[in-house]
């Protein structure tokens, strides 16, 4: 095991130099930089240019200099835990980052955890039960939600909340606390906005999981070992919990390598369209404006935590499924 867990992180080392350099050319890959966005979108106002303030910030953010220049700045400075300034924010990366990781992190646990509470239940009901009413319910529901998109569910909840219970079903908090301090009251607040975002966005995720939930359990329902501790006698509940259920979670399990990043990332089109203070559409305009060292710290903080999260993956199959650990032994 620990043999294994030290040939992984090895692997990760090159793995996500190789990632910061795909990354920091795509990014680079649009015509100009964002000085010539800042320089257009001037224009466009009306308003002058001061082409010595245009070139001091050329000169501050390296502009000037070749590309692989550009890269080994960002990348040394990153090693030693500066990210960067923003150019169109005009303020250090880690604390843009700072400021929105906490809120998204609360969304994306409280989402993954009821997904997961509920997804799971009712995929085994649904597998134990198959052909009954509940089984074709369930499935009818769930095609529902993996066939709507979670950004036209937003702006549903948006309207039903305008119009049925005049109350706003964007943000995640009331105007009163919306620049206001930490507290026990502010927490609270977020707490009794919060489930519609979860709402929105664990939607189509439930459904996918309990289709696959559905499917494995079916497949391990039927299997020889099943069928003989059946004819032993094993309890029911013991039968199905004990063996068929751990193997039908691997690959749920296997996907919790993009859990990590989506944690970060947050799904940016639902959070565009409710007005979430999130990473996810800070991701976005940071991309779309080439704000080179927001975007790529960002790409890069994703690729990071997708790697850590295989890991974690991979380690927890190992603990889950006696087959893998011992094909790994052999």
């Amino acid at each position: 095991m620990l043999l294994l867990i030290l040939r992984r992180l090895f692997w990760m080392i090159p793995t996500l130099v190789i990632i910061s350099i795909i990354s920091f050319a795509i990014i680079q890959l649009p015509p100009g930089d964002y000085l010539t966005s800042y320089i257009a979108a001037l224009a466009e106002s009306g308003e002058t240019v001061d082409e010595e303030q245009i070139e001091a910030l050329r000169m501050r953010y390296a502009l000037d200099q070749p590309v692989y220049v550009q890269y080994f700045r960002w990348i040394a400075g990153m090693l030693q835990g500066d990210m960067g300034m923003s150019f169109e924010w005009n303020r250090p990366v880690t604390d843009l980052i700072g400021e929105r990781i906490l809120l998204t992190t609360i969304i994306s646990i409280v989402t993954l955890l009821v997904t997961w509470g509920i997804a799971v239940p009712i995929g085994i009901y649904s597998a134990v039960k198959q052909y009954s009413i509940g089984d074709y319910a369930v499935t009818f529901i769930g095609f529902i939600g993996l066939a709507t998109p979670n950004f036209l569910l937003a702006l549903v909840c948006m309207y039903i909340g305008y119009a049925v219970f005049d109350v706003s079903a964007g943000g995640l908090f009331s105007a009163a606390y919306q620049n206001a301090p930490w507290s026990l009251a502010k927490l609270w607040d977020l707490f009794s906005h919060i489930w519609i975002p979860v709402l929105v966005i664990g939607t189509s995720g439930t459904a996918g999981m309990i289709r696959v939930m559905r499917g494995n359990l079916l497949d391990e329902l039927r299997k020889q070992y099943v069928l003989t501790a059946r004819a032993k006698g094993v309890h029911r509940v013991k039968l199905i919990l004990k063996y068929p259920v751990r193997i039908a979670l691997n690959p749920m399990i296997s996907t919790i390598g993009w859990v990590l990043p989506s944690i970060v990332s947050g799904a940016t089109i639902t959070a565009v369209v409710l007005g979430l203070p999130t990473t996810g559409p800070l991701l976005l305009r940071a991309l779309m404006n080439q704000d080179m060292y927001l975007a790529g710290s960002m790409v890069m903080m994703l690729s990071l935590l997708t790697v850590i999260g295989t890991l974690i993956s991979d380690l927890l199959l190992l603990w889950l499924d006696p087959r893998i650990r011992y094909e790994e032994q052999g």
